[in-house]
């Protein structure tokens, strides 16, 4: 793992010589409510959506993420808000994982940790993977469902994810974390605070190592992080930087499960079997990233705060695979000739690798009072990638490390908002203005080298509001449209095929109803795109399944969260969410082997793929003595169709899925407490798969259908133990 201790050492020293020298701190006291109002720090802000904002959004928190953290991916805490659908290649949560919001894949759903985008700047993706642990380190995360306020990084066109690190704890601590389960799973982590020292400073760390066999076959995660955030915080002013890096090695499962081999092995992995004999040990992705924040908060009045936030990822890695039969010519080379015959193909071991760097700067100026709430903020960031493929080792002609292609990216952005809330008595007014100016460059691609990408994009992207509020009963209604550029893959599609920018116009109305022991929250949407980019099934010019923009679709549903505690002792949160997600007039394509080339149909209506019209969530807890919780954890989701023909045979059956979970706090002397988890997931051993994909050709005269699936495990445990010193 790359630690970058001196970049570390700099910006520690710069921290720790923030404004006066150490030997003379402020005369605040810890418990000072002036300091303490000021450790909230701004920069979580200027993305995330205020309760006075008219959005729709969900919040988890720091005692709810350290009771469900035994080391499973970031998606499988998600799992429980309406809409949500998360699966994992591995099969138990940990390693590959994945995440669909109201149908929409997490490529996009925009991320920001602390404010900063993780969204990968080309394909646009989330590989939380790269983030092992990372909850261990989170102290709360917000969810906007629809497009939401505006936000550093890509569009929203399912929902925004803000994971916020940047907590203050007045008092030291120390914490040792250790989980074990089944598949050989095990999670150990150690965290640590220094508190405010001299009033002023603090140092907070973690070390984390998560390994796991998974539930398939060889799907194997080896993840391990570290996380270093120091402040200096005065009273009007505060300076903080964060350092933290994943490193991960995971055996590929991302081939998922045939039809047929669902039925007879669910375990089974197409990765690394095209080597003769047994399946290759090492057909593994190896990833590292390690991410730099520097934030600057300064008070500069009552009303006015200013915020930036200085900000680098690096990031470098391959994926390793055996290959079986593979042409010359398709790695630039000519058949070599032994003992006077050509030979045309040959087994070998690749590397495809991904060497990158992305930096940037994000400032905001907030001004707030009783009446106004104004914020102006920004930002620019700069990508630059490298894609390189090497072969390592092959059976005839080709010499170790051969570098078959070497093509660079890269992409700019600048981006500008502008958030303005008039409060006027029980009704809140609310508008935003973003513009976003991109440029993006490609050098071609692996499997088609000559095709170059130079695109430049202009976003405006509006959005208003209002929220009125009377006595215990909220509403709000909301208009805001996103625009997305597309992903890397898109532009693969060919030089005559050059893809549009998708458009996304939603509309929220939102009710709100609490008491002392119930709230009920309902939530209706309506979603229309403009040139969605959807997997049609045509191939490009190299033969390569790419999306295809489509004119017309649209989601819309209604949400609705129940939470009701009617005793000490017993409460319910309950969630569903029925919609309605529609392609209109598009074109499916299917390879035709028979008579060559492509067959198409024009399909007038069909439901929009991994897009299911019923999902639901519940957690019954029950509390029998003090500090002891039971939790029964239930999820629905309903038929979700593989591709964007409605067909029931290119489907993934409904399932219902309940996990038992027990938490145990305990206090002993010295030892502040000691936290016990037990969980059973899948308690009645469901047989389900949340994810899979669909493809289909004509040979003999008949169509034939291809499913593959991604199952998760059957019944499995997991338990963990936290000492709190």
């Amino acid at each position: 793992m790359k630690k970058h201790w001196l970049s570390c050492s700099f910006f520690l020293f710069a921290l720790f010589t923030h404004g006066q020298p150490v030997g003379k701190p402020d005369t605040l006291r810890p418990k000072d409510s002036s300091i303490l109002k000021w450790m909230e720090p701004i920069e979580i802000k200027a993305v995330r959506a205020e309760r006075s904002y008219p959005f729709t959004t969900s919040y988890i928190s720091k005692q709810n993420i350290q009771k469900n953290n035994l080391g499973q991916d970031i998606p499988m805490l998600l799992s429980q808000l309406p809409g949500a659908v998360a699966n994992s290649d591995a099969g138990n949560g940990i390693g590959y994982t994945g995440i669909r919001i109201r149908g929409t894949d997490a490529s996009r759903i925009n991320f920001t940790l602390n404010g900063i985008a993780y969204n990968d700047a080309e394909s646009q993706g989330v590989f939380l993977v790269n983030l092992p642990d990372f909850l261990s380190s989170v102290s709360d995360i917000q969810i906007q469902r629809g497009v939401g306020t505006s936000s550093n990084g890509p569009g929203a066109f399912g929902a925004t994810i803000n994971l916020f690190t940047n907590d203050v704890l007045d008092t030291a601590y120390a914490q040792l974390s250790s989980s074990i389960g089944s598949f050989r799973s095990l999670k150990n982590t150690i965290k640590f605070g220094t508190g405010l020292i001299n009033n002023r400073f603090t140092v907070d760390g973690r070390l984390s190592r998560i390994q796991s066999d998974g539930y398939i076959d060889r799907a194997k995660s080896r993840l391990q992080s570290f996380y270093l955030s120091a402040a200096s915080i005065k009273q009007n002013s505060s300076l903080r930087f964060n350092a933290f890096s994943g490193d991960e090695t995971t055996y590929q499962a991302w081939y998922g499960v045939s039809e047929e081999q669902l039925n007879t092995n669910r375990r089974f992995n197409a990765a690394g079997t095209e080597k003769p004999g047994d399946p290759y040990e090492n057909e593994t992705d190896n990833y590292t990233q390690t991410h730099y924040q520097l934030f600057y908060n300064k008070r500069i009045s009552s009303t006015w705060n200013f915020n930036t936030a200085v900000f680098a990822t690096t990031g470098e890695g391959y994926y390793e695979q055996y290959k079986a039969d593979q042409a010359y010519s398709n790695y630039g080379l000519p058949n070599p000739r032994i003992n006077g015959l050509s030979i045309e193909t040959t087994d070998l071991i690749r590397q495809l690798w991904l060497d990158n760097l992305y930096k940037g700067i994000n400032l905001n100026l907030q001004h707030r009072s009783n009446k106004r709430e104004v914020m102006l903020g920004g930002g620019m960031s700069e990508y630059d990638g490298q894609h390189f493929g090497k072969i390592i080792w092959s059976k005839t002609g080709i010499l170790k490390d051969y570098k078959w292609y070497d093509l660079d990216a890269s992409k700019n952005e600048q981006h500008l908002f502008l958030k303005w809330l008039e409060k006027k008595g029980d009704l809140n007014v609310f508008g935003d203005l973003q513009l976003r100016n991109m440029s993006y460059a490609l050098d071609g691609f692996r499997n088609n080298p000559t095709l170059t990408i130079d695109q430049q994009w202009l976003f405006i992207n509006p959005k208003w509001g209002v929220r009125y509020t009377q006595g215990r009963t909220t509403a709000f209604l909301s208009y805001a449209v996103a625009n997305k550029e597309p992903n890397r893959d898109d532009f693969e599609a060919g030089a005559t095929q050059t893809p549009k920018a998708e458009r996304l116009s939603d509309w929220e109305l939102g009710i709100e109803h609490s008491t002392t022991a119930l709230r009920i929250n309902a939530t209706l949407y309506y979603m229309r795109y403009r040139d969605q980019l959807v997997l049609t099934g045509k191939i490009n010019d190299v033969g390569a399944y790419t999306r295809t923009n489509v004119s017309n679709s649209f989601r819309t549903g209604l949400e609705v969260e129940v939470t009701w505690t009617p005793t000490s002792r017993w409460s319910l949160y309950h969630n569903f969410t029925i919609s309605r997600n529609r392609i209109i007039d598009h074109t499916e394509y299917w390879d035709d082997y028979d008579a060559g080339g492509q067959q198409s149909l024009l399909v007038a209506t069909a439901p929009l793929a991994f897009s299911p019209s019923i999902t639901a969530a519940s957690t019954l807890v029950y509390r029998p003595w003090t500090l002891a919780e039971i939790k029964l954890v239930t999820r629905y989701t309903g038929r979700q169709f593989m591709d964007n023909t409605g067909r029931m045979d290119r489907s993934l059956n409904p399932f219902l899925v309940q996990d038992l979970q027990w938490n145990q706090t305990v206090r002993l002397g010295k030892i502040k407490s000691v936290d016990a988890i037990i969980q059973i997931n899948n308690l009645w051993n469901a047989l389900y798969a949340p994810n899979g994909y669909t493809y289909s050709y004509r040979y003999n005269g008949e169509l034939v259908r291809n499913n593959f699936y991604y199952p998760m495990a059957i019944r499995n445990v997991m338990a963990g133990i936290t000492i709190n010193l």
